[in-house]
């Protein structure tokens, strides 16, 4: 089946949840318009790092910025991504993302994993322990956020229970946009997955956020890919390609993963 996705990059306000919810709502009413059946947006697309008022922002997902997204999908009749802040245990919160379906349902939730101690998110946010492996309409889907990236281990895992394609909301700054481009199109090449991945753009603070937001396809070629400038990018893509790149090239049948360990002596 195809399906066409929607990227809604844009510079998130810190700690203005009102100015960036009315972003997200012009994007995504924009991608429906465009045809989308999913959008995609940065990570803590409503708040950005103001993580010293986490526990402010922070709600159930069944409250606050979550119900916010439940509307906007029943509304524009779309798929909605993106990460926020959740309280995920009494007096705690996580980076928390999520995908709602057209009714307004939220499919699944996945809470980063991996927090990435530069910018200082040990400090204010728990870890997640779980992932997410999601039923959607054009395949198995995981949820991962930005740092998650730099994890292989947790894309292999994603692919060796079926995921077809995984959404990954970012906020990733200069320097390291060959990283970024790199990681992409490796985890998409080691899967055979489509890995789509909305970053955020503009300063916050002392980071400065490059965008270039994409969709690699299982080849590990680069369907659509922005700039650093605020935009919505929408391409339409083939699941069909998930299965013949996993015949041609059959990486999942030849893997070995009985010898995939070193013994006591330390010899592979």
């Amino acid at each position: 089946m195809d399906l066409t996705i929607s990227l809604g990059q844009f510079d998130v306000v810190r700690g203005n949840p009102e100015a960036n919810l009315a972003k997200a709502r012009q994007m995504t009413r924009e991608a429906a318009l465009r045809g989308s059946g999913v959008v995609v947006f940065p990570e803590l697309w409503s708040t950005g790092f103001d993580l010293q008022n986490a526990a402010r922002y922070a709600c159930d997902l069944e409250q606050g910025v979550f119900v916010e997204v439940a509307r906007l999908a029943r509304e524009f009749q779309i798929h909605i991504v993106g990460s926020n802040l959740s309280v995920v245990a009494p007096g705690k919160c996580g980076n928390t993302a999520t995908l709602f379906t057209p009714q307004g349902q939220m499919l699944g939730a996945y809470s980063k994993i991996h927090l990435f101690h530069l910018m200082d998110e040990h400090l204010y946010l728990i870890a997640g322990d779980r992932l997410a492996l999601l039923d959607t309409p054009w395949g198995k889907t995981g949820l991962a956020i930005c740092y998650d990236l730099r994890f292989p281990e947790l894309f292999r895992t994603y692919a060796l229970a079926g995921a077809r394609l995984v959404f990954l909301p970012a906020a990733w700054p200069h320097p390291r946009l060959a990283h970024w481009q790199i990681l992409l199109r490796a985890r998409a090449i080691e899967n055979q997955m489509y890995v789509v991945a909305c970053n955020r753009v503009g300063k916050s603070g002392k980071y400065d956020f490059f965008g270039h937001s994409c969709v690699i396809d299982p080849w590990g070629e680069v369907c659509i890919e922005s700039g650093e400038d605020e935009t919505l990018l929408t391409a339409k893509i083939s699941m069909d390609m998930v299965t013949e790149a996993r015949e041609k090239l059959p990486v999942f049948r030849d893997r070995r993963p009985e010898v995939y360990k070193i013994d006591q002596s330390g010899i592979i």
